[in-house]
């Protein structure tokens, strides 16, 4: 298995259920800002992402955001949506999830991420640990730098779905 498959995909983060969570045994999410819970850069979701972390906390999920921006994009995003958080998360490696399962006083093995990047979130979780869950980008990111790890990504992507068969079919 590689590094970069994640645990679990789906189209968007609103598409997870708290029962689908439990089935996986998830009882905590770290969640990405950037086209996870937002587009790139956007100090606010959209309704369907509001309405999906309201349902998560009346269920009793634990929620935290793990963003590798920094303390000034993170704060007031998390601070709008009443989420802990920890920025400058260094993704993929450990000392980010570390602090984060810490925090919410949870084992790894109850805590999955949500993010829309193979070579920080789903790999940073693998390497870690714990259930990495894909999510489609939002929006595409203008910039070289995202049009070259999105090409990057491209490879991995085709054959973890050629091997997983549908979308959201777990490992």
């Amino acid at each position: 298995m590689s590094i970069f498959y994640p645990y679990y995909s789906t189209k968007r983060a609103y598409d997870l259920t708290p029962q689908l969570l439990h089935s996986m045994d998830i009882k905590a999410l770290l969640l990405d800002v950037d086209n996870t819970l937002t587009t790139h850069g956007n100090p606010v979701p959209n309704e369907n992402i509001l309405e999906w972390l309201d349902i998560m906390k009346q269920s009793g999920i634990p929620l935290m955001i793990l963003s590798n921006n920094t303390h000034d994009r993170v704060k007031p995003f998390a601070d709008r949506l009443g989420l802990l958080f920890e920025s400058s998360g260094a993704k993929p490696l450990p000392k980010g999830f570390q602090r984060c399962c810490e925090r919410l006083g949870l084992p790894k093995s109850e805590v999955a991420i949500v993010g829309d990047q193979l070579f920080t979130d789903i790999a940073g979780a693998n390497l870690f640990g714990i259930k990495s869950i894909l999510v489609e980008p939002i929006e595409l990111e203008t910039g070289v730098l995202f049009f070259v790890k999105r090409v990057l990504e491209r490879p991995f992507l085709r054959a973890y779905h050629r091997g997983r068969g549908a979308k959201g079919e777990q490992k």
